[in-house]
């Protein structure tokens, strides 16, 4: 009599550790080889096999073997009359018969009814598949990823974005964690929002005293907002904020100026070194210019029948002997003439700081919407869309990127939920975040009042009285397209890259120039990272060649970030692993080093409104010494909208529970362990000592002078743009 020998697979099946990552549906797995598939079979149908946090054991038997394991797939079905509730699958590891170890990522949500199919083993290009099985698999789910995840116009002339119009339409995989934590900050900042703000954001009234506007602001700072609201009016202030603020992307060397500035020796020679000049000056590299020109005629928001006054300044600055950058001529509108004066130091106190105000209101523009919105959240969409529909799970380069897009897309798409639909929006963003208790769905980074969070949504909306987020800026709704339309016509990849940027603004011996220190710093450790991982699997340019996803990948970019502007730079094709390097670098730098770099500082130096104006309400007075501090309150915004913005930059400034510092990988996506070395993890733990050892030297700098510069602390910045 024959013995029936059967085989044993074991499954250890693991569950995330957040908040409601557990399930009490059935899962079904069915295991796939080259010699055979499994009978599906039910791993669990109980709540308490499938918790939250918990790695679950389960075998699944066979007659024969399966050969070579290929394939896991998980389906999740309704138990008993129980409501659905999703499920967070971290991993899959399964033990063959044959003592080999398999380990499948999943790291996704997944619904019921869906089928969800994990490969495992070791990261792959597409020309190294070899077995029908695989190929079929590969190419089925990149079409199934195109369907997933749609290009659609934002606007014209802009990246294109996701097609879905709210979070519940997005794909579950990449849908925010759930967060108890974050549920009870819900409900004491919702309280405290009340108590502190009612009465005060729905006021119209003009501010007439600093000290109550600080009175305002003191339940809520932070050591440089503090600085900050105690130093704005001073000129040394004021220039460091152009290197080390929240936006040091406008400043550039002047080597030569402009011919519609027509600044003389005349007007400055008090404020540089005696006995110098501007030529001089700028011979020595000691000459700098901010130059605001984009803003010259976008349109802005109309109130009360006018528009509001928005300034295409220029403001000129001197490195002076003691190494402070320093204001010297500020000119509020593009075209010289007897009704736009070019102001100086030596005007009276309030005609120049009210010039002063003027062009800090253009550099908010500017930051929040040129440099943030677009430089890192439109342009981390772009690279997070291609990644998902052009590189498979299986892709090296798939492995490497997509835990630097964690969170990008849900933000991005409440972002617009908020901006483009105030109230249908914001009643959808709640359905949704209290549905699913998805109160991480937080700050979203469009411009300060556009863009907050859902806690304090609701909160406004209680005490504003349904005003929509537009009505607290310069731009409207028209403005923003145009002006981000006009950025992005002028990004180049040379821009995108740090070190090229800072030469081509002639900013490589500037002093005290923090975000060029760190900046470059952190370039190179990402780059040397990202040269060891694309060298160890592109072992030559060839390779790069034949890698038809990586092409597909790199043309989809050009094409939906870039509009296909090949006055951009960015190539549409790589033909060399250095090319490769140079392009990863790019995108981990851009969306966390750079994110950072102009969206933690926003509390710090954008709460206190008199150094960073969210709108002005007064245009620039046409003749010189007709200003008073009066003529300040009446150009500032109202006492409403003022503590709108306050709160909304504490929001966004905030740090949440589920936070993960750059070089950072809780999620394992590579297995490729050689005996008893993975050189992926080797590479990883290295890039993550480098990472540690320049935010150890960056707090020691900082415990020497303030304000500090902290923005590019590795230990500080989010691995991408997740809020």
């Amino acid at each position: 009599m024959a013995i029936l020998v059967q085989h044993q697979y074991k499954i250890y099946l693991s569950t995330g550790d957040f908040l409601h990552s557990s399930t009490s549906d059935s899962i079904y797995a069915t295991l796939i080889g080259t010699d055979g598939t499994s009978e599906r079979t039910n791993l669990a149908n109980c709540v308490l096999d499938v918790m939250t946090g918990k790695t679950g054991t389960y075998t699944v038997t066979t007659a024969s073997t399966l050969g070579q394991l290929l394939l896991v797939k998980l389906e999740k079905e309704q138990y008993l009359f129980l409501p659905e509730n999703k499920w967070f699958c971290s991993k899959v590891v399964v033990t063959t018969p044959e003592h080999d170890v398999i380990y499948f990522p999943c790291y996704r949500w997944v619904s019921r009814g869906e089928v969800v199919e994990l490969r495992g083993g070791k990261a792959r290009k597409v020309f190294e598949d070899e077995l029908p099985l695989l190929v079929h698999h590969r190419k089925k789910e990149l079409e199934h990823h195109k369907k997933l995840f749609q290009w659609n116009e934002f606007a014209e002339g802009l990246p294109h974005i996701n097609s879905a119009k709210e979070l519940s339409a997005l794909p579950a995989e990449v849908l925010f964690s759930f967060s108890k934590e974050v549920e009870t900050i819900y409900t004491r900042e919702s309280g405290m929002f009340e108590l502190k703000l009612k009465g005060l954001a729905d006021s119209t009234e003009q501010w007439e005293d600093l000290d109550k506007m600080k009175k305002v602001f003191w339940f809520r700072k932070t050591p440089i907002s503090e600085y900050v609201s105690e130093h704005w009016k001073e000129d040394d202030f004021f220039g460091s904020q152009f290197l080390n603020g929240t936006n040091p992307n406008v400043i550039q060397r002047c080597t030569t100026l402009p011919p519609n500035f027509p600044v003389t020796d005349e007007m400055v020679q008090p404020f540089l070194e005696d006995g110098s000049s501007l030529a001089t000056e700028m011979k020595k590299g000691n000459i700098f210019i901010c130059d605001y020109k984009r803003l010259e005629g976008v349109p802005t928001r109309v109130v009360n029948g006018e528009p509001l006054p928005l300034t295409a300044a220029l403001c000129l600055f001197y490195n002076n002997p003691e190494d402070n950058l320093t204001p010297i001529a500020i000119q509020l509108e593009q075209q010289p003439s007897q009704q736009n004066p070019i102001y100086l130091p030596s005007d009276s106190e309030h005609d120049w700081l009210l010039a002063k105000m003027f062009v800090r209101n253009a550099d908010f523009i500017e930051h929040q919407n040129s440099y943030n919105l677009l430089g890192t959240h439109l342009l981390a969409e772009a690279f997070a869309m291609a990644t998902h529909r052009s590189l498979p799970i299986m892709h090296p380069l798939h492995k490497l990127l997509i835990p630097h897009f964690r969170y990008t897309l849900p933000v991005n798409t409440i972002s617009r939920e908020i901006l483009f639909g105030p109230e249908e929006g914001l009643t959808k963003v709640f359905k949704y975040s209290k549905s699913i208790h998805s109160l991480k769905a937080n700050p979203i980074d469009i411009t300060t009042l556009t863009i907050t969070n859902a806690y304090f949504i609701e909160v406004s909306r209680k005490i504003t009285k349904k005003r929509t987020f537009i009505q607290d800026t310069t731009l409207g709704l028209e403005g923003l397209k145009e002006l981000l339309k006009r950025a992005h016509s002028e990004i180049t990849y040379s821009s995108l890259c740090l070190p090229e940027n800072i030469v081509a603004r002639g900013l490589e011996s500037i002093p005290n120039f923090y975000y060029r220190e760190d900046g470059l710093k952190l370039w190179n450790i990402i780059n040397s990272f990202v040269q060891g991982m694309v060298e160890h699997f592109y072992s030559s340019d060839s390779e790069v060649s034949r890698d038809s996803e990586l092409q597909d990948w790199i043309h989809e970019i050009f094409i939906h970030g870039f509009l296909g502007n090949g006055k951009s730079g960015i190539p549409q094709r790589f033909d060399t692993v250095k090319e490769v390097i140079k392009f990863i670098t790019m995108v981990i730098f851009t969306v966390s080093a750079q994110h950072s770099a102009v969206s933690m500082g926003q509390f710090d130096y954008c709460s206190w409104v008199p150094n960073s104006p969210i709108f002005l309400c007064k245009a620039p007075p046409t003749t010189k010494g007709c200003s008073s501090m009066s003529t300040i309150f009446e150009t500032l915004p109202d006492v409403g909208s003022t503590v709108r913005g306050m709160a909304s930059t504490w929001l966004l400034s905030k740090k949440y529970s589920d936070f993960i510092p750059l070089g950072s990988y809780p999620n394992q996506y590579f297995d490729e362990t050689d005996g008893y070395f993975d050189v992926t993890k080797q590479m990883m733990k290295h890039f993550q000592a480098e990472l540690s050892y320049l935010s150890e030297s960056i707090t020691e700098r900082n415990s020497t002078f303030t304000p500090p510069y902290n923005y590019l602390n590795p230990a500080e910045m989010e691995n991408s743009v997740s809020m």
